[in-house]
């Protein structure tokens, strides 16, 4: 039925991509086919959030490994806890997108007011204490203690993590390549039943689960960085991640140019402001012939949600293949997402 379901949506969801052109599964590679089957056993839908990095199959590969371990699978966190993470992180990054793709999976999942209040960013109205400390703490990066006396344990702690590194990573990689909104525009009488309809759907599909590990073979096996220490070494989460970011690092070395490389881990390892105004401070120290996509590399880890036609049009002037900037994108993504698990580990950690 998963599979029936999402061939029958896939020509209205491919539709969401923006800047680059959809991969149908006829005629791509076996890496690229295999996870969208996968994708629509297991998720239920060919959900655009993943199958937009169809251009590189390996960093496909990545972003469902990372999806699978942190959100699908059966785990530590019960599904309704991690959807309102998911939410509560494209609250922060201003991901209108995955905003209401989860918050309607969400209202799917709990009953009472409490999904509805997460979607619309009323946290301090959540009825719940533990699931409205958890969500406010995702939604504000760690900032303030958690103030309930139910605290996770670490395996649950690091599945949490896991959920807000990855939606860090996917609201940048939305925000650039999908529509604003994955619900249709209707009248406004309408626009309740579509906003049920979408809950129902995504709550049924949401109940799924998984056995974790399954598809770690899609990516080789790498050694796992120090900024992965969050995910519990040794487990089916840190094993998929460590791939992923692999996949992805080695797609840099092609596809981003050195001095863009060095640059932005230097401004995300100062934690700058992200805005504009300091993006353009810092491409002038690029190279001129790699300003392009510096500049687009850096608004994506900064500040995705000010990402214009303009900037990615002037970047495909010099480097116009699909897979090129799909890659350029998803390390400066991943960039700024790796900073987000180490740091809303420890400052739990702390709290408690």
């Amino acid at each position: 039925m998963g599979i029936l379901f999402a061939r029958l949506t896939s020509r209205i969801t491919q539709r969401h991509i923006t800047h680059l052109r959809p991969v149908a599964a006829r005629g791509a590679s076996p890496l690229v086919r295999h996870v969208y089957r996968q994708l629509a056993r297991e998720f239920g839908l060919f959900a655009p959030p993943v199958t937009l990095h169809a251009a590189a199959p390996p960093v496909l590969a990545a972003c469902w490994l990372m999806l699978r371990e942190a959100l699908l699978v059966d785990g530590p966190a019960d599904r309704g806890t991690r959807e309102a993470v998911a939410a509560a992180v494209s609250l922060a990054n201003r991901c209108p997108y995955c905003v209401q793709v989860h918050a309607s999976a969400l209202r799917g999942l709990l009953r009472g007011p409490d999904a509805t209040v997460v979607a619309d960013d009323r946290l301090g109205e959540m009825t719940e204490p533990r699931l409205r400390d958890l969500v406010t703490f995702f939604r504000h990066d760690g900032v303030g203690p958690p103030a309930t006396a139910a605290r996770p344990d670490a395996a649950e702690l690091a599945h949490l993590v896991g959920v807000a590194v990855l939606f860090h990573y996917l609201n940048r990689m939305v925000n650039v390549f999908l529509a604003p909104s994955p619900l249709p525009a209707v009248p406004s009488p309408a626009a309740g039943a579509v906003r049920w309809s979408a809950a129902v759907t995504m709550g049924r599909l949401a109940r799924r689960g998984g056995v974790p590990g399954q598809q770690l073979h899609l990516l080789p096996p790498a050694s796992p960085p120090s900024d992965l220490a969050w995910a519990q070494p040794g487990t089916a989460l840190h094993t998929a991640f460590t791939r992923a970011y692999a996949a992805v690092d080695d797609a840099a070395e092609s596809a981003v140019p050195a001095s863009v490389r060095r640059l932005l881990p230097e401004l995300l390892a100062g934690r700058r402001p992200a805005g504009l105004p300091e993006v353009d401070v810092a491409v002038d120290r690029l190279p001129v012939r790699d300003r392009p996509a510096g500049r687009l590399a850096l608004t994506i880890a900064l500040c995705s949600y000010r990402v214009t036609d303009s900037m990615v049009a002037e970047y495909r002037r010099s480097d116009p293949a699909d897979r090129r900037l799909l890659e350029l994108a998803a390390w400066a993504s991943l960039s700024a997402a790796r900073t987000a698990g180490p740091r809303l580990h420890g400052a739990w950690r702390e709290a408690a």
